[in-house]
């Protein structure tokens, strides 16, 4: 039997994902609600089938239920909205997903700066 094959990425699901992202980052941009104040959308994945769409969020500053809250709150209109804007087959169904690279990213910086502080901290010890 071989082996599963890996997820294949079309070219027109990578336009979708793009596009998405650029109305849905529109919209929340405009929304009134002051939970999602300093929210950036990172990124999407949209299904294959193009009935479910994955929206990756980075709320700088903070990381709080209030936040996943607001964006599941405001999910219908932004629905609404990426309907008027987008023509699609299906409209997908919006997920939210605190995107992980943001907090990695940072826990990164944290070592490297520790790592700088200890350089610099060696340094002066030895002759």
């Amino acid at each position: 039997m071989p082996p599963p094959r890996p997820h294949r990425r079309y070219a027109r699901t990578l336009r979708v994902n793009e596009v998405v992202h650029e109305v849905l980052a529109d919209e929340l941009e405009r929304c009134s609600d002051p939970r999602l104040t300093m929210v950036t959308v990172t990124g999407v994945e949209v299904s294959p089938d193009l009935r479910h769409a994955t929206v990756f969020y980075a709320a700088l500053g903070r990381q709080d239920d209030a936040t996943r809250a607001a964006l599941r709150s405001a999910a219908p209109h932004l629905r609404a909205r990426l309907g008027e804007e987008v023509r699609l087959k299906y409209l997908p169904k919006l997920h939210f997903r605190e995107d992980p690279a943001i907090e990695q990213g940072q826990r990164v910086e944290e070592i490297l700066r520790g790592l700088h502080r200890a350089d610099r901290g060696g340094g002066k010890d030895q002759p």
